[in-house]
């Protein structure tokens, strides 16, 4: 089973993330399929590869909590719906 989940990047006290498709026997610093997005909570960027994001939410891919209110708040849910209609 494949999810989207956060891998800790930067520096100590000085934290970025990166938004990565990843095996769920995988530990958080570990190989990841593919990396689809960037977030950074001190400047509160974002950086997401919807069309990436959106292939794996259409296989089945399961975002962790944190993951879900980024991409919420990106409003990446409403797209992934127009899809699933559209098909």
């Amino acid at each position: 089973m494949v999810k989207l989940r956060l891998k800790r990047c930067g520096r100590k006290q000085r934290a970025v993330y990166r938004i990565v498709a990843i095996d769920v026997r995988s530990r958080r610093e570990g190989r990841y399929l593919r990396k689809v997005g960037f977030y950074d909570p001190i400047k509160n960027q974002t950086y997401l590869n919807v069309p990436a994001i959106l292939y794996f939410l259409e296989k089945g891919a399961q975002p962790t909590e944190t993951v879900y209110d980024i991409l919420n708040r990106a409003e990446v849910f409403q797209e992934f719906r127009l899809n699933q209609t559209n098909s």
